[in-house]
């Protein structure tokens, strides 16, 4: 059996991400993973660390630890418990664990327990992996009923003493529990002069939070307070409590009742919960905000105060790509930011959790709303399809809007520069990673090279998006973190390249077979093809004594030979074939398409042999393999897109080839300069890239795209970049400055001398 495993668990250390407590992580020292489960409502994760314990976590937040739990299950319930007169009949929702139902039944007071937890998978592994907690479930005082709280409250009114609401964050399914309709259910269910106390969230972290439910509460109950505890495992060390009353008359701060054998809790600790900090005294009591004023909000209130003026952008696109670069741009607060999407739901999904940015749905495919968008924002970041920048700009003209692409100025977009110089707008494209990283370092080693008197006689890079070694195990050794259709499409370009001082063209249809083995570390087995026109960058360098200038694009080994036998089987072919319907299998397909005699396996592998003619056994059976694992075989039905054989296998190839929970790309990105000094001699020099994505957060590509788009956007908002008309960063004047913040960044290129 392969060993245990979950994403967020890395290296050997637990880190605890959220939305919740955004820019910091709680992190813990892995000795092994005890139990990894999806249940019905969360994913149920169990290991042992290093220094607390067994630790629970459910839906990759810490529920509790062996160490310190204690500290947060007592003070959940006793404090409810101690400063109610005579609490019988207690009912604790959620907390599954037992360790509320364990604190609870220390009160003499108490006949009956009820525990309310809708994941029978949190009450059973607690049994095995937390029983100091859970083994009292077997109390003949406590009744577990696994199913929906809301609906036992629903059906027990004027029933409890003392209700414990042991709640995660109010984040999914929790975030009912965090508002009015349930705390009314609450309050009905108790008997007069019951008590509540519900998780109440941090100090620290969720003042704005804690406040509306402290107001909200005190609209049902009489007496409504905030009380804590500290924790080292939850956020920020310390998590609070909603504590409140149907007794108008109650004093919740002063326990009536002793509480034995307990290793946090005592009187002066139950009084002393009470007891709020400063900065959080103040906005809860006076409604005054006193914490310090700092990072983002300290530059919104120097920019209020300096009366400066509010910029506001327009990104089109919800890519892979846009979450960086929309991050980037409102890291000002004076930025506005607008996401425009064909469907609204994608829009709104990026701008979650961004400050000063909002979401419309916007169809680039009607001009006059385009026109009507662009014109009503300072600058416009396409990041749609490269095909609509043209139109893009053209609004842009109309409305005197500056634009800002990740795209190659394509001849639609050159024609435009007179037109964007007569308008005023700066339109600067080709700057993301291919192209955008690789020029700003092109662009350095070349001046440099050139003021120390030398020449530039080879000139070769090569930029690969890849899947991270230990994620590339399918037959590709791919994985799309872009469009499937583009990934593939750029397999049919056609290049160009300077060898020797001699032009060298290649037809698309033959392009994999260009492709050959390339250094850049004993570590990766890549192989290299040129990539488009690399001519003209001869003249875009200014390095005219170049004899060999190649931009080309990385992949693993194995790679171009199994595209070239899809490319000669016709499989990325996108005219629509009107045989393609939903009644054939995959087999029948492939039949069809290579027009072998039927549909047996036999028969098609007999027909593959005769197209490809595969240079060894060897190969054909590592292609033929391929073609197996993709289902070109099965008897599986086909399900048509775009009724094409490109569109078709792509809808395959995204579900077989995309990134899983957990994994992670690679971004790979190597220059290698050739250089003869002035005394005659010859050196290599190399300046490379090798950014891995996160497989918690954003890949390696999104970064390497979004945030060189993210520098530029604000450098011509700022002013920095003025100069009107169509623009790609092929001069020190635009590739310094970005240079120097991308690598303030952590993107900088490795320089060496070889």
């Amino acid at each position: 059996m392969a060993p245990l495993s979950h994403p967020s668990i890395q290296d050997g250390w637990f880190r605890e991400i959220s939305s919740q407590w955004p820019g910091q992580a709680m992190t813990l020292k892995v000795n092994k993973i005890l139990h990894v489960e999806k249940s019905l409502y969360q994913d149920v994760l169990v290991f042992e660390s290093e220094t607390y314990g067994n630790v629970l976590v459910l839906d990759g937040v810490i529920q509790c630890t062996e160490r310190d739990e204690f500290s947060y299950q007592e003070m959940i319930a006793h404090l409810p418990l101690a400063s109610h007169p005579n609490p019988k009949k207690v009912l604790v929702i959620g907390g599954g664990d037992g360790g509320v139902v364990r604190e609870v039944l220390k009160h003499d007071t108490v006949e009956e327990v009820v525990l309310c937890d809708i994941d029978e998978a949190v009450i059973r592994v607690s049994k095995t992996y937390l029983p100091h907690m859970s083994s009292l479930l077997e109390s003949p005082r406590v009744r577990v009923f696994v199913g929906d709280g809301f609906k036992f409250l629903a059906e027990n009114e004027s029933t409890y003493d003392v209700i414990v609401t042991d709640s995660s964050d109010p984040v999914g399914p929790a975030e009912s529990l965090f508002q009015k309709p349930y705390f009314q259910l609450l309050h009905d269910a108790l008997a007069p002069g019951g008590q509540i106390s519900t998780q109440g969230e941090c100090l620290w972290l969720h003042l704005p939070l804690i406040s509306q439910l402290r107001d909200m509460t005190r609209e049902i109950f009489p007496v409504s307070q905030y009380a804590f505890t500290t924790i080292p495992t939850y956020p920020s060390g310390q998590i609070g409590f909603m504590v409140c009353s149907k007794e108008a008359e109650r004093d919740l701060s002063k326990p009536v009742r002793k509480v034995q054998e307990t290793r946090y809790y005592n009187e002066n600790v139950h009084h002393a919960a009470f007891i709020l900090p400063e900065f959080a005294r103040v906005v809860l009591e006076e409604g005054k905000d006193i914490r310090p004023v700092f990072g983002r909000n300290s530059l919104a209130a120097k920019a209020t105060a300096e009366g400066k003026k509010t910029r506001t952008v327009l990104l089109l696109g919800s890519g892979f790509v846009a979450r960086p670069c929309a991050e980037y741009v409102v890291r000002d607060p004076s930025n506005e930011l607008t996401i425009a999407c064909r469907t609204l739901s994608s829009a709104q999904a990026l701008t979650e959790g961004l400050a000063n940015a909002k979401a419309i749905s916007l169809d680039v495919n009607s001009t006059a709303d385009l026109d009507a968008q662009v014109a009503a924002h300072d600058l416009v970041i396409s990041l749609i399809p490269y095909t609509f920048h043209a139109a893009v700009i053209k609004s842009a003209i109309k409305g005197k809007t500056h634009v800002v692409t990740t795209s190659y100025v394509s001849p639609a977009m050159r024609e435009l520069d007179e037109e964007a110089k007569a308008a005023g707008i700066v339109v600067m494209n080709e700057i993301g990673l291919d192209p955008g990283i690789d020029h700003l370092y092109a662009v350095k080693t070349i001046s440099e090279v050139h003021e120390k008197g030398g020449k530039i006689k080879q000139f070769l890079s090569y930029c690969g998006g890849l899947p991270a070694p230990e994620c590339s195990g399918n037959p590709l050794g791919y994985k799309f973190s872009w469009s499937s259709r583009g990934v593939l499409l750029a397999l049919l370009n056609s290049a160009s390249y300077l060898s020797e001082g001699k032009q060298l063209d290649i037809v698309g249809s033959d392009l994999m077979q260009y492709a050959k083995s390339y250094f850049i570390s004993p570590a990766f087995a890549f192989v290299a093809y040129p990539n488009r026109n690399s001519v003209p960058f001869r003249e875009f360098y200014n390095i005219p004594e170049a004899q060999t200038i190649v931009r080309g694009t990385l992949r693993y080994q194995g790679f171009p030979e199994f595209i070239k036998a899809l490319v000669d089987l016709g499989f990325l072919d996108a005219i629509e074939k009107e045989w393609l319907t939903a009644d054939l299998t995959w087999a029948e397909v492939t039949q069809k398409a290579i027009g072998a005699n039927d549909a047996s396996q036999s028969s098609l592998i007999s027909r593959i042999k005769s197209v490809c003619k595969f240079p060894n056994e060897s190969e054909s059976a590592r292609i033929i393999s391929g073609f197996r694992w993709i289902g070109l075989f099965s008897t599986e039905k086909v399900s048509p897109r775009g009724n094409n054989l490109l569109d078709t296998l792509c809808a395959r190839l995204e579900v077989l080839m995309k990134y899983e929970e957990g994994e992670r790309d690679l971004v790979m990105l190597q220059h290698k300069f050739v250089v003869e000094w002035a005394d005659g001699t010859e050196q290599t020099l190399t300046s490379t890239l090798e950014q891995y994505g996160s497989p918690s957060g954003h890949s390696a590509m999104a970064v390497t795209v979004g945030v060189p788009c993210g520098i530029a956007t604000q450098l011509v908002l700022d002013g920095v970049f003025n100069t009107p008309g169509v623009h790609a960063p092929y001069t020190k004047e635009i590739c310094d400055p970005i240079r120097v913040i991308l690598e303030s960044e952590g993107l900088g290129l490795v320089e060496r001398v070889l």
